[in-house]
């Protein structure tokens, strides 16, 4: 348990340890606000934190950092804090049946390919690096006179236009397609497309068909041009690293940080938040409260409908919100040999998603609550960069795996087993002899996220990335700026612009807010 001066009040109480609520603590705690961070977990991290599966074996359920802005992590001196890099720029590799590996990259690709390659790669960063700004600004309100949400909204249509006459048609032209048409349109090599494709997919309910798949990679790319160098990389310790070195941050600040304090409820008077009590029934006041659990749970548990008018509940309840992504952590007691991958290639992550319509295939399944028959995987194995993850010569394979549903027809409990058993085979096929080293094996389902980290749903965005829960309507109209209907209250999730993944720019967004309208 983390604890630095604790208190019973404080100017602001942020409730989850995640990267996003460390984030933000530490931003107002740099801002001259006491700021008590509550977490019901044993350790900071949330779903990033680093844990034990296996005896000796560990593994995060988030696995690999691709989003944390470089300015972020510099401003909050997370290097003398102590975080330091197993691997970073980690290439990525396709893997294909009865064919070599893939690497995507230009040198790697051949014929009319290449070339094309290089056009839509370079297309495709202009376009990240414009939208690059909007992922640190809080989104402006629509449908008011206000000048800060007019100026903001023409900030928006300038980042567009600067991109020039051409690539502002084609962005326009792209951003409301589905990813599978944009690659059909570009590319020959079925395993390139299905590598390409699977990034527009990764942690979503969408398949590669599905409209507004080239948002949700727009998004990804942006916030990889974004992280620089640290895009593509794997802390020393696991992920769980990172969020120590956050927490260390945080206290340096001056914040605090409570762990095994799971909070029960936010407390309410006078139509404002007044603090909050926790599960031990010990109240903790503060005048601010900065939520870091996803937006169901904030408003319909911690808070409660009665605070609420029914409108601004009825949307909350509609938040689309179930996850769709499992993890696999295997404990091996040797290397895992994928035929034709080197030595650099397995360093860095391995997709399975050898074509589009294999990726389709494999999301059609879900749209009927079953899981996927021939599922997709981004496959890493940590401890060859980072041997201390595992005992002494054996190894950790840790493995994103679309689809599978929350809601699964037949229930969890009966079917854990089988699907296992299914990714066991799948891997098998992809790494001969892999079956004959598991040690151990332990499988997160969306329905385990949301018990072990309390995301409701078990969506690792704490929402859906789509047209209709993005930017200016993210989680919902009347929340979209990390403020809520009642004063005092703010969010700083992942369900909050811009979104999920390891990146913390929510925390530092909602941080911001409080900072500006001196809410304390």
């Amino acid at each position: 348990m983390m604890q630095q001066g604790i208190r019973s009040s404080y100017d602001c109480i942020v409730i989850g340890a995640g990267h996003n609520g460390l984030v933000c603590a530490a931003t107002l705690a740099r801002g001259g606000r006491s700021v008590l961070v509550l977490e019901a977990q044993s350790q900071v991290g949330g779903a990033a934190a680093t844990r034990e599966f296996a005896p000796g074996f560990r593994a995060a359920c988030a696995h690999l950092l691709h989003l944390m802005p470089a300015d972020l992590m510099h401003d909050l001196g997370l290097s003398a804090h102590g975080l330091e890099w197993a691997a970073q720029s980690m290439p990525t590799t396709a893997l294909v049946a009865g064919s070599s590996p893939l690497r995507l990259e230009q040198s790697a690709l051949s014929g009319a390919d290449a070339a094309a390659y290089a056009a839509y790669t370079g297309r495709m960063r202009r376009f990240a690096q414009a939208l690059v700004p909007l992922l640190g600004k809080v989104a402006p309100r629509l449908g008011t006179t206000d000048w800060r949400d007019r100026w903001a909204l023409l900030g928006l249509g300038w980042q567009i236009r600067k991109l020039g006459r051409a690539d502002m048609r084609e962005l326009l032209r792209i951003g409301g397609m589905n990813v599978y048409d944009l690659l059909e349109e570009h590319f020959e090599s079925a395993a390139l497309k299905g590598a390409l494709g699977f990034d527009a997919v990764l942690g979503t309910n969408f398949g590669p068909r599905s409209p507004g798949t080239v948002l949700t990679l727009l998004y990804r790319l942006a916030a990889e041009f974004a992280a620089g160098a640290s895009a593509l990389s794997q802390p020393k310790g696991g992920m769980g690293a990172l969020c120590d070195a956050l927490a260390k941050s945080a206290l340096a600040a001056g914040a605090a940080i409570r762990t095994a304090a799971p909070v029960a409820r936010i407390l309410v008077e006078g139509d404002r938040t007044v603090g909050v009590e926790l599960e031990s029934g010990e109240a903790v006041a503060a005048a601010t409260v900065v939520s870091n659990a996803d937006p169901k749970t904030t408003f319909l548990k911690l808070l409660g409908a009665r605070h609420l008018d029914t409108g601004f509940v009825r949307r909350v309840n509609h938040i689309r919100a179930r996850g769709l992504a499992a993890k696999l952590h295997l404990a091996l007691d040797r290397v895992p040999q994928f035929p034709g991958v080197d030595g650099a290639a397995v360093r860095g992550r391995l997709l399975l998603a050898p074509s589009l319509m294999y990726l389709e295939r494999a999301y059609n399944h879900a749209k009927y609550g079953e899981y996927s028959a021939a599922p997709a995987m981004e496959i890493t194995v940590p401890t060859i960069n980072d041997p201390g993850l595992a005992p002494q010569g054996k190894h950790v394979l840790s493995a994103i795996v679309q689809f599978a549903p929350y809601a699964l027809e037949g229930g969890w409990a009966e079917r854990r087993r089988g699907f296992t058993d299914l990714l066991l085979d799948t891997l098998e096929a992809a790494a001969p002899g892999l079956r004959a080293s598991v040690l151990g094996a332990e499988l997160l389902t969306p329905a385990d996220i949301e018990t072990e980290f309390r995301i409701d749903g078990g969506h690792w965005h704490h929402g859906e990335l789509a047209f209709d829960q993005f930017f200016m309507v993210r989680p919902v109209p009347g929340a979209a700026q990390h403020r809520t209907p009642l004063p005092g209250l703010f969010l700083c999730g992942a369900g909050c612009h811009p979104g999920g993944g390891v990146m913390g720019i929510a925390g530092r967004n909602a941080a911001r807010q409080v900072l500006k309208q001196g809410a304390t």
